[in-house]
């Protein structure tokens, strides 16, 4: 996993998204998904970009369905945008660099 994102699983993905102080981004993929490998060097360089200000991660979601599931997560990528816990927004497909950011920016 690239630098300065997060894997998740059922095991620690409540006490990272009720732990965290800034915006937690979670992209629900899977390494057989053509527009999940696509947007994941994107996510990298946000990650890198915005550094402390967003906290970004990856569920597999071959490996965590119960996940997928509670989110209702029907097609990958689906991006949920968390804050102070709570889900905030979402977004599903291949999504734009300045439209993730600007999500992530929105959640302050």
């Amino acid at each position: 996993m690239a630098a300065g994102i997060t894997d998740l699983n059922e095991s620690n993905f409540d006490a990272t998204i009720s732990g965290s102080d800034a915006p937690v981004v979670v992209d629900f993929w899977a390494p057989w998904c053509g527009p999940c490998r696509t947007i994941a060097p994107i996510l990298e360089q946000l990650a890198s970009e915005m550094g402390d200000a967003v906290k970004i991660t990856k569920v597999n979601v071959d490996d965590n369905q119960a996940l997928a599931q509670k989110f209702n997560v029907r097609a990958i990528p689906t991006i949920l945008f968390f804050k102070g816990g709570e889900l905030k927004d979402q977004a599903v497909g291949l999504v734009q660099k300045e439209s993730l950011k600007g999500k992530i920016e929105a959640l302050g």
